[in-house]
């Protein structure tokens, strides 16, 4: 074995390998696109040491990139029989290959610095407002520690930004530089030791005493500085060897040449998929042609990967497409695994994707999705649910979305400020809340209350007192949930992160607990995988909470910090999935191989995912001090894709729209299309017929949800239901009328069903709580003597009456300014009815009518007592109807007058109406009324009389008859099925209740 001496052990341009003969276990070795790695590094290992004793292996050390990689691995090198197993790591994790007494003493953990770094950014916050709001200092924080650890990561110091020159910058960049100068002598304090010290401790004791065992690093890209750096070291070993995954041979040397050529921007092709190999080459002094074949299995589609390769030239390179891509003659070879799903929408593209799925499995087959679209991960996981089959999903869900994270959150976020009946709804249906026991008689209660108390009437903020009121079972359960809405209530506004974390473990306890004994009580919050991942994160936080000192924290901003912490972890619940339908990441197309390999999301935006925004250093600046740009995400995005297309049986596949916009293609997409449609002739006929096999599997995927005719799947007609006259109500209100009118289906559901809507859990101030506000106290209002003090009791009487029916402030506070801008012309015309008569309020009213027999009530709001005659009036707070409204629709004030002329009301003397008018108190003060020629009873008489005869006898109720405007949904739309119908179709007449 051929071994280099020991001085020249360590230049930063190592010396050319021979070629590899096949039993060398020494220098650089690739695998090309479309061979399963796992497999290749498992055989060519076997094969380097066949003729070594069975115990060899074990000596051996191999470092991969993923812990899903490492188990792969090792499933591969099971696969040639009973064997002993090499030790296999990561490499990120250097503690099999350095004795725990070299390591250095650890620092802080990486969450204590972000939050000691908060500190030091919410100090800069609040000297700089501009720069970010307050509840972003966590955020910056992370950003912040994420670019410390980077310039460690590069060997870099602090005096890497003293390379920037600041005179072009803005002054914004200028201040941030100012501030990362103090960021980075905080980073250098003794005690901020990196995981970078061990990494140099370790080579150092390989440079004076290299290791007597081999040592491999598969399956890295070199992209990271540490890893980078281990690699030089393991490729200079004697007996080490790092296997580049996904070399491309088939491109030209110039071209490969070409990739570290600064007019590709600075540093070179950075977005290419194989500039960090080409880097890594060409920082060891080696060439392509000095690092051979590690295996010797043949890639899948070499067709395509040379297809691949010329479609992926960097951009200024594009001209060899002319020129070398009629050379490529296996096009049939190379597109005929391939398939091109171009579906309408998202949806459509997973209905396709899992149908396709689906049909791989029919065939015997395993299949793959990959994509680092999440969203679409979950989608085809919901359609495969239709067959039962349970997806291998390689990421798992975020912490956050699993049920501890959900409750964690939840009760966080509703702490310091007042419980909204959302929210607690939302706490008490919690899966795991009242998982100490009795939980379907928790349930029970919890529902009852939801839609007695919480649905009937505004509560939007529930309070003990709230409760206490509408309970009278006065149980085990009361007294549990009086207990935990004083605990929700008594939870600090602000705190110490430590005190915070503590109230919120007692508060998560008690909810999962519920009202078993404390003694007794078994909950399962930390039962499950999720629960402990939960478990941890908080027992993570605990420890860290020290670093953000003694200094009060709000409870919103607890709950900022830890969703993020949550929602950085994932969790693979415990289930068991189909073994063949796995769904992956980018990164396992490294990994593992499938039958069929979907990639799909194939959009810009998503693959290749766009960088994250810097807030601390702009691109020019990351630039001039020698750190990663935003380019080498999407060249690690592009290798990951080069090899996932490399596989036997491939579909490409994106959405064309993404809600109300056109989506545009992947650039590899984008390169790979743009390259066969160029060529024309038969590279365009591949192409079509790569379309078209993607159209089939959409096809097959829309008779999925296609009406079946053998059953009743046809949409529900627009109903006008005709119950018995015996059913039909005989006494109907004058506000009701209007509606009669226009939805008689509502007046049907109310009257006949004896069904009321239940008012939103996510309750909000709206019109109908403003009207009820200004009611009551314009009521009060009418007792009052007119005199120098009036606006100001009408406007107080105005804020008890909001205070009373709207715990909003900053509505209320809308509102008061909105009335007091109307105040003066109210009080101008007040003034001039209080000198002409006596006010009324709240006047009650009914009219037996013969013919049909109904009986028509009413509730005035106001009538004005004149010498002669009557006024009749009614407060709106919006736009009221409009004459010719009220003429046709809008009849509540013209039917009140109407019943004033044959006495309905008790105690009004006989005196005709000569006004009738609505007040408009709203942002301004307006009155639309009637001409006295409208308000003839006779005629009203005879209209209601013909109108009410009709549906109390044969008339069917129909649905949305006259609606005011289309877009207008009623209170009973959804028991109509209305969007299944419309208003242009014919309603159906339905006998119901007949017989």
């Amino acid at each position: 074995m051929w071994v280099a001496p020991r001085a020249s052990l360590w230049p930063r341009r190592c010396w050319p390998r021979p070629r590899d003969e096949g039993g060398a276990l020494n220098g650089v070795y690739h695998e090309p696109p479309g061979v399963d790695f796992s497999g290749a590094v498992a055989d060519g290992l076997r094969k380097r040491l066949a003729g070594e004793p069975p115990e060899a292996i074990a000596r051996v050390t191999i470092l991969v990139n993923t812990a899903r990689m490492a188990r792969r691995l090792e499933a591969a090198l099971r696969q040639g029989g009973a064997t002993l197993l090499p030790r296999i790591g990561l490499v990120s994790d250097l503690t099999m290959l350095l004795p725990a007494t070299d390591w250095p003493a650890p620092g802080p953990s990486p969450l204590a610095i972000r939050l000691e770094l908060t500190r030091l950014v919410a100090a800069l916050l609040r000297t700089r407002p501009d720069l970010s709001p307050p509840a972003a200092s966590f955020d910056l924080a992370t950003g912040l520690a994420a670019l410390l650890a980077e310039i460690a990561e590069e060997g870099l110091g602090a005096d890497a930004l003293e390379r920037i020159d600041p005179g072009p910058l803005s002054e914004h960049w200028q201040r941030n530089l100012d501030f990362l100068r103090i960021a980075t002598d905080w980073a250098d304090r003794p005690d901020q030791t990196g995981p970078r010290a061990a990494l140099d401790t370790l080579i150092a004791r390989w440079r004076d005493a290299p290791p007597d065992d081999a040592i491999i690093v598969a399956g890295s890209t070199a992209s990271r500085a540490p890893t980078r750096a281990l690699m030089r070291a393991v490729a200079a070993l004697p007996r080490g060897a790092v296997i580049l995954p996904g070399l491309d041979a088939e491109m030209p040397e110039a071209a490969w040449g070409d990739l570290l050529d600064g007019d590709h921007g600075p540093g070179g092709a950075q977005d290419h998929p194989q500039y960090r190999l080409a880097a890594f080459l060409h920082d060891l002094g080696l060439s392509r042609a000095d690092c051979p074949r590690w295996g010797h299995t043949l890639p899948a589609a070499p067709a395509r990967n040379r297809l691949v390769s010329l479609a992926l030239r960097p951009a200024p390179a594009t001209d060899a497409w002319r020129r070398e891509g009629p050379a490529l003659t296996d096009l049939p070879a190379a597109c005929a695994g391939l398939t091109l799903l171009e579906a309408p929408s998202p949806a459509e593209e997973a209905a396709a994707i899992a149908t396709g799925l689906r049909g791989a499995l029919r065939a015997g087959q395993r299949a793959a999705l990959i994509t680092p679209d999440r969203n679409l991960a979950r989608q085809v996981t919901a359609h495969l649910d239709r067959w039962g089959i349970i997806p291998d999903d390689s990421a798992g869900r975020p912490l956050v979305q699993s049920a501890p994270g959900r409750l964690l959150t939840l009760s966080a976020e509703l702490r310091g400020r007042p419980l909204e009946a959302e929210g607690l709804v939302a706490l008490l249906k919690h899966p795991l809340t009242h998982s100490g026991g009795a939980r379907a008689a928790h349930l029970r209660r919890a529902r009852q209350m939801e839609c007695d108390l919480l649905r009937r009437g505004p509560c939007p903020f529930p309070d003990r007192a709230r409760f206490e009121g509408w309970d009278e079972a006065r149980d085990e359960w009361s007294a549990w949930l009086g207990a935990l809405l004083d605990r929700i209530a008594g939870q600090p506004a602000e705190a110490t992160l430590a005190a915070h974390l503590e109230a919120h473990q007692a508060l998560v306890d008690a909810l999962a607990t519920g009202s078993a004994p404390q003694d007794e009580a078994t909950h399962g919050l930390w039962a499950d995988e999720a629960g402990r991942a939960a478990s941890r994160v908080l027992r993570g936080l605990s420890e860290a909470a020290f670093a953000r000192g003694e200094e009060p924290i709000s409870a919103a901003d607890y709950a900022r910090v830890l969703r993020a912490l949550l929602s950085e972890e994932e969790v693979r619940e415990t289930f068991r999935p189909h073994p063949d339908v796995m769904i992956w990441g980018a990164l396992e197309a490294r990994v593992r191989t499938a039958d069929l390999v979907i990639l799909g999301g194939l959009n810009d935006g998503t693959w290749p995912e766009q960088p994250s925004p810097d807030p601390w250093l702009n691109r020019a600046m990351r630039d001039a001090a020698g750190l990663r740009l935003p380019d080498r995400v999407i060249g690690l995005s592009a290798h990951d894709f080069e090899q996932a297309i490399a596989g036997p049986r491939v579909w490409l596949s994106r959405a064309i729209r993404d809600g109300e916009a056109d989506t545009v293609p992947s650039r590899w997409l984008n390169r790979i299309t743009g390259l066969l449609g160029g060529l024309g002739g038969a590279a365009g006929q591949q192409l079509d017929a790569m379309r078209e096999r993607g159209q089939v599997w959409l096809r097959r995927a829309a008779m999925l949800d296609a009406p079946d005719r053998r059953h009743n799947t046809a949409k529900a007609p627009r109903p006008a239901p005709a119950p018995p006259v015996s059913a039909r109500p005989t006494r109907i209100s004058v506000t009701q009328v209007e509606r009669l009118i226009r939805d008689p289906y509502a007046i049907y559901a109310r009257a006949v069903l004896g069904l009321s809507p239940l008012d939103p859990l996510r309750q909000a101030p709206d019109a109908r709580q403003r009207g009820i506000a200004l009611h009551g106290a314009m009521e009060r209002f009418a007792d009052a003597q007119l005199g120098p003090e009036t606006a100001a009791h009408l406007a107080a009487l105005l804020e008890e009456e909001m205070q009373r029916t709207t715990p909003w402030p900053g509505q209320r506070s809308l509102w008061r300014g909105a009335f007091g801008r109307a105040l003066p012309d109210l009080l101008t015309a007040e003034t001039a009815r209080r000198a002409t008569g006596r006010p009324l309020t709240e006047v009650k009213g009914a009219l037996d009518l013969v013919d049909p027999p109904v009986t028509l009530v009413a509730r005035a709001d106001r009538m004005d007592l004149r010498d002669d005659s009557i006024a009749i009036y009614d407060y709106k707070t919006g736009a009221p109807p409009s004459a010719k409204q009220q003429r046709v629709f809008a009849k509540q004030l013209s039917l009140e007058a109407m019943m004033v002329s044959e006495g309905a009301f008790d105690g009004l003397p006989d005196r005709p109406v000569q006004e009738v008018a609505y007040l408009r108190i709203g942002s301004q003060y307006d009155e639309v009324g009637l001409k006295t020629a409208d308000l003839d009873p006779v005629a009203l008489r005879t209209e209601l009389s013909d109108l009410l005869r009709r549906f109390t006898t044969d008339a069917p109720y129909t649905a949305r008859l006259l609606p005011a405007y289309l877009a207008d949904r009623g209170e009973y739309d959804d028991l109509s099925r209305l969007g299944e119908w419309d208003e242009t179709q014919r309603a159906r007449l339905q006998d119901v209740g007949h017989g």
